[in-house]
């Protein structure tokens, strides 16, 4: 393709604050700003908010690598048995098969940055909604 590759021939991404394919999950809230065809499947980005002592998705792992990147707030992390409070400008890097949770313990609200690798995991929140409505999350105890 004279010297231009697949990863070139994609549209660049640029959205203002608030902007993004967004989710509802009770006390959660997720805006994904790129995944699938704007990162060719290599990763996934977007922001996960929590009302004050919102517990989370619950302890899980996963095939993918997350990482976190704290934007506001403290959110607690659960990562293998350890729970961490990470603040404010906090990056966590959880290795694919590791054992993880989040949960919002404060009464501020937080949010996080997560980067997931591979990416395609957008492909899965409309069954993480659905399950969210099902098992609303909790609070947490102060």
């Amino acid at each position: 393709m004279n010297g231009v590759n697949e990863k070139s021939l994609r549209s660049p991404v640029v959205l203002a604050p608030g902007e993004g394919r967004s989710y509802s999950m009770g006390s959660i809230f997720a805006l994904f700003k790129a995944d699938g065809n704007e990162t060719a499947g290599h990763y996934s980005i977007s922001e996960w908010w929590l009302e004050p002592f919102s517990t989370g998705p619950g302890a899980h792992s996963h095939p993918e690598d997350d990482v976190f990147y704290v934007l506001e707030g403290t959110t607690s992390f659960l990562i293998g048995d350890t729970w961490i409070d990470a603040s404010r400008g906090s990056f966590i890097l959880v290795p694919a098969g590791t054992t993880h949770d989040f949960e919002n313990r404060s009464s501020s609200r937080t949010g996080v940055l997560n980067f997931s690798a591979p990416g395609n995991f957008e492909q899965h929140m409309p069954d993480i909604v659905d399950w969210f409505k099902e098992h609303p999350p909790g609070k947490t105890h102060t």
